[in-house]
């Protein structure tokens, strides 16, 4: 008879433990409610180091030697589910502020701020070609996660996850698979071209990049608590041109948080 995969045990010691570790590496605070989370996300690194405990677990990815291991738990429990063109009246707001700028300041910088497996940056970039085609434009994505940022810098989707990217851009930007691809699609050359990714933990000191016109910050901050929200949109908006944009997750607010930027609709804000 097959052996059961049963899931790891977790004391509230362990898991005590544990968020604090991820606290104080990231910033981010996990609430009580990610306990199964981090125990399905975490159970494989428990399997492939041949460890039975949580605690046995934490004694080694804090140990000097094994920051690897501590970047790859890291990786697992940060990492978030996205999509392509997911919120679209966001890329829609994009459009419309290239519109609007006349002339246009090039280069056109865009920062897709946690932009995870690749799948926004990409988005912003499918815009960007069809509004500003062969024009000086690039796009900055950052990720705490090195493991998906990996996985956005090769621009290889599964095909099922190209049902929310309109028809004529798949068509144009994206090509279809072929032999051990068979199922999957990549981004094309000229578009990965103008993306570049950068592993980057928006906790610490932000390395000086852009100004953006745009930075999407979106599903980041209903991470963290209020004092270190304010200390990363403080960062982030030094990186913002003058009356650039400001775009966060529709589950988010800056209210209380910042007073730099205004409100221009749910969720958008322009610098001052």
């Amino acid at each position: 008879m097959a052996e059961i995969d049963m899931p790891f045990p977790i004391s509230d010691l362990e898991f005590d433990r544990l968020r604090t570790l991820v606290k104080e590496t990231t910033g981010i605070s996990l609430a009580e409610s990610k306990r199964t989370l981090m125990v399905s996300r975490l159970a494989s690194r428990l399997r492939a180091r041949g460890i039975r405990t949580f605690l046995d677990y934490y004694k080694l990815i804090t140990a000097p030697s094994e920051g690897d291991e501590l970047q790859a738990a890291i990786d697992l429990i940060t990492t978030n589910e996205t999509s392509f063109f997911r919120e679209a009246d966001h890329f829609r707001i994009l459009r419309e502020y290239i519109a609007r700028q006349r002339p246009i300041a090039f280069p056109f910088r865009v920062w897709s701020a946690a932009s995870s497996s690749g799948e926004e940056a990409y988005s912003i970039a499918m815009v960007l070609a069809e509004v500003l085609g062969s024009a000086e434009w690039e796009i900055l994505g950052t990720d705490i996660s090195t493991r998906v940022l990996e996985r956005a810098s090769r621009g290889v989707y599964p095909m099922e996850r190209s049902c929310t990217i309109p028809r004529d851009a798949l068509h144009r930007f994206c090509l279809k698979g072929q032999g051990q691809y068979e199922g999957m699609f990549m981004i094309s050359k000229t578009l990965r071209e103008r993306v570049q990714f950068l592993q980057m933990n928006l906790c610490r000191p932000i390395p000086q990049v852009g100004p953006f016109e745009l930075i999407f910050l979106r599903n980041v901050l209903i991470y963290f608590e209020t004092e270190e929200k304010r200390r990363i949109v403080e960062s982030v908006i030094q990186r913002l041109k003058p009356n650039g944009l400001l775009i966060v997750g529709h589950s988010e607010s800056l209210n209380g948080v910042t007073d730099r930027v205004v409100p221009v609709q749910p969720t958008v804000y322009r610098a001052n």
